[in-house]
């Protein structure tokens, strides 16, 4: 039923539900066999994809006076299943209109991702996925139901066709995957193609499932784009400590979403996983929330000084790499065009330099032929200066 320019969503649309599927797929995490088998022969990772860690000591040297008793009396018992409800307050202060019961933590994205996949499809159901992307958006829906892709488009900025997600909606399209700014491509969506995006969400009542944990690190902050579970109510925001504050050893992710029957079966399927978090780490990252400025202020610093390396190195190489230097995050997508390949360019720089890249094969997909002529290289660590030094050695 059309309602000027909405359209009711059908019940089963706004039902969140579990999922089972025999259609599992069994293929390997492309990014973590990479690192398996180059983690120890090449000691310049320049592959990582976070922002530069911190030491324990330093965390706890930025806590207040109400989490630094926390810390100090903290029992090492089960936690709240949900998160405790003083970090879950931490957590929507990052957000207009979530608040503490509209935030749900879990043992890292990854899990978060996992969970909120498997309570909104099932077989029969369809999803929209915009590639390139982390290999788990698109392998987890391929396991539940059916899938279509849509491409970033390197030659418009790595921008997204609106009108393309328009043309890939079904009948029983129930989610539009996304995630700005991206990994790989550090991609920030345009705020006039995201308010397109939730309006054609909105017109067909699908869910909106943002992957936001570059949020916070835009190389100009005025471009933010909002969180989708503030721009729409169907929107869902994934974040975590792991990238923006450099924290991936607390594993603390969670999701924001102001739609109560959904947050009530991620509560179940949350049940069902890791139980409940670490109390350590539930501490730690909210003093890490809380010291926003200052460690998000460090690492931006870390970031922009060695983009600024970056992007000296690609211009001293332009006839070997052409790149769009990332809008936000701390990594990007060169395209390489020496001879060989760029599947092979990395596994000599990883053999012969001790320099460890990700080839474009750990974002291959399996709805598209994205292009195989790019790999990642990461720049939010303090080590990238003299990594990139080894990497230009080899290149002679």
């Amino acid at each position: 039923m059309q309602i000027g320019n909405s359209v009711t969503p059908h019940p089963s649309r706004l039902a969140p539900r579990f999922s089972g599927s025999s259609r599992y797929p069994a293929r390997d995490l492309e990014l973590a066999t990479h690192l398996s088998r180059w983690h120890e022969a090449a000691p310049h990772h320049l592959s990582a994809s976070e922002c530069e860690t911190m030491r324990l000591s330093e965390l706890l040297a930025l806590a207040d006076h109400e989490d630094a008793e926390r810390w100090e009396k903290l029992a090492l018992g089960y936690t709240d299943p949900a998160g405790a409800a003083w970090l879950r307050t931490a957590v929507a202060g990052g957000y207009d209109s979530a608040g503490e019961a509209d935030v749900l933590c879990f043992a890292g994205a990854q899990e978060a991702l996992y969970a909120t996949l498997h309570a909104l499809v099932s077989p029969g159901d369809h999803a929209i996925v915009v590639l390139p992307g982390y290999q788990s958006m698109e392998t987890l829906c391929l396991g539940l139901c059916d899938v279509s892709g849509v491409a970033l488009d390197a030659a418009d900025a790595w921008s997204l066709d609106i009108a393309a997600v328009a043309a890939a909606i079904r009948p029983t399209t129930r989610v539009v995957v996304i995630s700005f700014p991206n990994n790989p491509t550090g991609k920030h969506l345009e705020c006039d193609r995201f308010d397109a995006l939730v309006a054609l969400c909105r017109r067909y009542g699908i869910w909106l499932l943002s992957d936001e944990v570059y949020r916070l690190t835009e190389r100009d902050p005025a471009d933010r784009l909002p969180c989708a579970a503030d721009a729409y109510e169907l929107g869902i925001s994934l974040g975590a400590t792991s990238k923006s504050y450099g924290l991936p050893g607390l594993r603390v992710g969670w999701v924001a979403c102001r739609d109560r029957g959904l947050m009530r079966r991620l509560s179940t399927m949350r049940q069902y996983l890791s139980t409940c978090g670490a109390g350590t780490s539930e501490v730690l990252a909210c003093i890490a929330l809380k010291a926003a400025d200052a460690i998000l202020g460090r690492n931006r610093a870390i970031t922009e000084a060695n983009l600024d390396l970056l992007q000296a190195f690609l211009a001293r190489h332009a006839a070997m790499f052409d790149c769009r230097l990332p809008d936000g995050g701390m990594v990007c997508y060169p395209r390489f065009m020496g001879a060989g390949g760029a599947a092979r360019f990395v596994a000599g720089m990883a053999e012969e330099a001790g320099v460890l890249l990700l080839p474009a094969s750990v974002f291959r997909s399996e709805l598209l032929g994205l292009p195989d002529d790019r790999f990642r290289i990461g720049f939010g660590q303090r080590s990238f200066a003299i990594g990139l030094a080894a990497l230009e050695r080899a290149l002679g």
